[in-house]
């Protein structure tokens, strides 16, 4: 099954009803709503249904064209994580997370991990390692062009896909800043995925410690 939005009235849903017929999906939910409304009763039906069928032991995969249709963002995030909780597959026909993703995989992983998160405390702590980084010497190019969507597919790439630095390359695309929809260099990727790693590794060695009484 398979949902479509568009964020006005007047744009048209003709591309992504059109990839989906292409694709052979027949049931598709749909509705013209833009991503700030939090209520999207289609979405809603989309997700249930999907829900239902999974726990009657049907394998389902929600089809949506791309990442931008189901969210934004924070948005995004906590929209992505909900078919995980139901193990409803998630693929995305375009864009930067293109692909079909495991409930289980790196990139739900990585989404689930940021949906408990705040945007500001996100904010604050790139700032924070920025200034950090700063104070080290270290070079911090890539933070600027890196998102939680990039990373995401990043590891999906390195971990799923098995494919090197030079092969993410064309699968990524900056969302913001100045090199807004250029590919970042193999540089950034080693570094978004380094400073990604050595977050995990210091997470789960904070997580092992000894709790005092």
């Amino acid at each position: 099954m398979a949902y479509a939005r568009a964020s006005t009235a007047r744009q048209s849903l003709d591309t992504q009803l059109d990839a989906f017929a292409a694709a052979g999906i027949a049931r598709v939910f749909s509705e013209k709503i833009s991503t700030r409304v939090k209520a999207r009763p289609e979405l809603e039906k989309a997700i249930a249904l999907a829900c239902e069928l999974r726990a009657a032991g049907v394998r389902v995969t929600l089809v949506i064209h791309e990442h931008k249709r189901l969210g934004r963002g924070h948005d995004l995030v906590t929209l992505a994580v909900r078919p995980r909780e139901h193990d409803v597959e998630l693929e995305f026909l375009t864009g930067e997370l293109q692909g079909s993703h495991d409930p289980h995989g790196p990139v739900f992983a990585v989404l689930a991990a940021l949906s408990g998160m705040e945007r500001e405390y996100i904010r604050e702590k790139t700032l924070d390692g920025q200034e950090s980084a700063r104070r080290r010497g270290k070079a911090i190019g890539g933070a600027r062009v890196s998102d939680p969507t990039m990373l995401a597919m990043a590891l999906h790439l390195r971990d799923a896909e098995k494919l090197s630095l030079v092969g993410h390359r064309p699968r990524l695309v900056i969302t913001r800043g100045e090199k807004k929809g250029q590919h970042p260099s193999p540089a950034t990727g080693l570094r978004m995925l380094r400073d990604h790693d050595d977050q995990m590794a210091a997470d789960a060695e904070m997580q092992t410690q000894p709790t005092t009484p």
